[in-house]
């Protein structure tokens, strides 16, 4: 063998070593994925969403423009919300273009028309007609187009919190938490894992009402976006999607979720924008006879404040409108 042909064999055996490597750590990755996955699944034997949206109906949201999408998340618990209303209410705003994340939380005691049924709570509109039929309501009384929604059960909440926050979430909680969430939660600055955050999330009973819930809600939101651009995160990647295979129902594709995935990575360091409806001086306590208690809201005034708060999503709409 001359030496020309020594050279060839041996960057032939080095290819062959290479491609090797390669295959294996594909291999690797592979069954990791597999594995992971496997195990979040195994976390989520009891969710019951998907059958139970799948009785609604088709989610008719408008195909999303100019890189804008909103995105309605529904929170409920199968096991104690009896009446079937949606226990929480929100709506996350994605931009592309900013890659930012806004967060608006809906009160679920607001007064507001439900398409094809008399004036109630807006919480009732999902038993009425599930996702779809919240949609129509947020749009009709607020102009707001929703094109994705997703529903967690908060069975499957203190599991997902757990994958995506293994160390626990701190959090700084004002006075006793324990009525009503089967746990009692003392004050003081403290790190709360899985159920304990469950229960600091859904308390309600102090002189704040619903509307120190919905504050906890957008905080403990907010402080797992920043725990999911982790390294830890990303590798828990599969076993989180497992595990959110039965406690999460949606209409996003994997390939959407991952690229906003993607858009709040190279954006790390952006914080959450949150908004609450209503807004502070533009609401009275009312009671409807057929109802209870409500919220009766200056539509306008919060209107105006919804579209203020989107405003630079909306003026990179309308300046790429133009454009065009």
């Amino acid at each position: 063998m001359n030496r020309n042909e020594i050279r060839k064999h041996k960057k032939r055996k080095k290819a062959g070593i290479g491609i090797g490597i390669v295959l294996v750590l594909l291999a690797f990755g592979v069954y990791y994925w597999i594995d992971q996955y496997n195990k979040g699944l195994s976390l989520s034997g009891d969710g019951t969403l998907k059958g139970q949206n799948e009785d609604f109906g088709i989610f008719d949201g408008p195909e999303p423009q100019f890189g804008e999408l909103n995105v309605l998340l529904l929170g409920s618990d199968a096991r104690k919300n009896e009446d079937g209303h949606s226990d929480t209410l929100m709506i996350a705003n994605y931009n592309q273009k900013t890659k930012k994340v806004k967060l608006i939380s809906l009160m679920r005691d607001i007064y507001v028309d439900i398409p094809g049924h008399r004036k109630q709570k807006i919480n009732a509109a999902y038993p009425f007609g599930g996702p779809e039929l919240v949609r129509q309501t947020i749009k009709e009384n607020f102009g707001l187009d929703i094109h994705y929604y997703a529903m967690v059960d908060f069975k499957g909440f203190p599991k997902i919190a757990d994958i995506i926050a293994p160390d626990g979430i701190e959090v700084d909680i004002p006075y006793t938490m324990e009525h009503g969430i089967y746990m009692t939660l003392k004050p003081g600055k403290q790190v709360l894992h899985g159920d304990q955050l469950l229960g600091y999330v859904r308390f309600r009973h102090d002189y704040k009402n619903d509307f120190g819930r919905v504050e906890r809600q957008q905080e403990v939101l907010s402080k797992l976006k920043d725990e999911a651009v982790s390294i830890h995160s990303i590798l828990s990647l599969p076993k989180l999607l497992g595990a959110a295979d039965a406690y999460v129902d949606t209409n996003l594709d994997k390939m959407t979720i991952l690229s906003i995935g993607k858009g709040i990575m190279d954006n790390k360091s952006e914080k959450i924008e949150t908004l609450r409806l209503p807004v502070d001086g533009s609401y009275s306590d009312k009671r409807v006879d057929y109802v209870g208690a409500v919220l009766d809201i200056d539509m306008e005034k919060n209107i105006e404040a919804l579209n203020n708060f989107l405003s630079d999503t909306k003026d990179i709409a309308d300046t790429e409108n133009v454009t065009e």
